[in-house]
């Protein structure tokens, strides 16, 4: 497993971008939207992957912004090689919103790239498509760093600080039973859930609600790729169905997912209320409906991910006995969402990723 680090940036230095993409217009359009954040330098461009890798050890990026579908090395071929090299630069993909984008998405993501964006269709002016790009690339360009106080600009959501190795245990407390599991994930997370998906054993005792930030159809085919690789049945939740054991349920995009107490018992409940965190599907959304339905019944993990969405639902599951998880920074692509469980003192434990599961089987036994 790559061993992940936020870059800490001294006053003056820039975040240094390649940008590589086959179409001329994205990446001028790319270009220009970046080039307005103080915070990031345009060191190079390439127009296929092969490029691409010959311009990395001329430029030195921290970054690299790389296009699915090029000709000759497309951006697929590009990673594998990048990764199979052992380097460690942050790689953010561009992806288009369909079937064959988003299956190439989850397999980037898989082959070891951070993040992805969607490419803007029909924006109706380049003004507008420079907006999108901007409020969609640059907060997750910012993500991997950390900016000193001296930063002509910091990132949107800045890290929390917290020593390393930090861990709360309290092996001491009394936990009601568990009925339920939750998990709370973003950035990194798809390489992260096939990771520890495949832990759980079949025959699980618990339904297991999972939240992470994708769009429509990403989480469908999200679903279906982690469904190749568990005993358990893992698919996109409805609206209506009754969480059951040994089955996991992934927040459809653009839905937030809930649980709700009815007369014919608990059932999932997806709505297209207002975004939380700039989010929908939402962590908290979940969580705290958790908190209302199960009470301290519940074990909920936060994962990788940007920002702090899961805090506040974590929270809410904590006051009520519930067990709390956060993942450890060394294994997060970026510490936002679980270090900021940790850095509020919600967290029962944080845990490498692959120890997580291993802790909510423990738990889900009663032990």
């Amino acid at each position: 497993m790559r061993a992940f680090r936020t870059q800490s940036l001294q006053p003056g230095q820039k975040i240094r971008v390649l940008v590589v993409d086959d179409s001329v217009v994205i990446r001028r359009l790319v270009c220009h939207a970046l080039e307005e954040d103080p915070a990031v330098e345009i060191v190079g461009v390439a127009s296929t992957g092969a490029m691409g890798l010959a311009r990395i050890p001329q430029v030195n990026p921290d970054v690299i912004t790389l296009d699915i579908e090029m000709p000759e090395m497309d951006g697929l071929q590009m990673l594998r090689q990048l990764r199979r090299g052992g380097s460690i630069v942050r790689v953010i993909m561009f992806s288009t919103m369909t079937e064959r984008g988003g299956s190439a998405t989850l397999e980037a993501l898989a082959l070891g790239a951070d993040d992805y964006v969607t490419k803007a269709s029909n924006a109706g002016s380049l003004d507008v498509s420079m907006a999108n790009l901007r409020h969609e690339l640059l907060p997750k360009i910012h993500q991997f760093f950390q900016f000193s106080s001296a930063q002509e600009i910091a990132p949107q959501i800045p890290p929390p600080v917290l020593a390393s190795g930090f861990s709360i245990s309290r092996t001491t407390q009394s936990y009601p039973r568990a009925q339920v599991v939750g998990i709370g994930v973003s950035t990194g997370g798809p390489a992260a859930l096939t990771a520890i998906i495949p832990q759980f054993p079949s025959g699980f005792p618990l339904p297991v609600l999972v939240v992470q930030h994708m769009p429509p159809l990403f989480t469908r085919l999200l679903a279906e790729r982690l469904a190749t690789v568990t005993a358990l049945s893992v698919k996109e939740a409805e609206d209506g169905e009754k969480p059951e054991p040994a089955r996991i349920y992934i927040a459809p995009g653009d839905f937030h997912m809930r649980t709700v107490n009815t007369a014919n018992g608990i059932q999932i409940r997806l709505d297209r209320e207002l975004p939380l965190n700039s989010c929908r599907p939402a962590v908290d959304a979940l969580f705290s409906s958790m908190a209302e339905v199960y009470g301290g019944a519940a074990i909920a993990a936060v994962l990788t991910g940007m920002g702090q969405d899961g805090l506040r639902g974590a929270q809410r599951l904590k006051a009520q006995g519930a067990r709390i998880l956060a993942q450890d920074e060394a294994t997060s692509v970026v510490w936002g969402m679980p270090g900021a469980v940790a850095h509020a003192g919600a967290a029962d434990q944080v845990l490498p990723l692959l120890e997580v599961v291993p802790a909510i089987l423990r738990q889900a036994a009663g032990l």
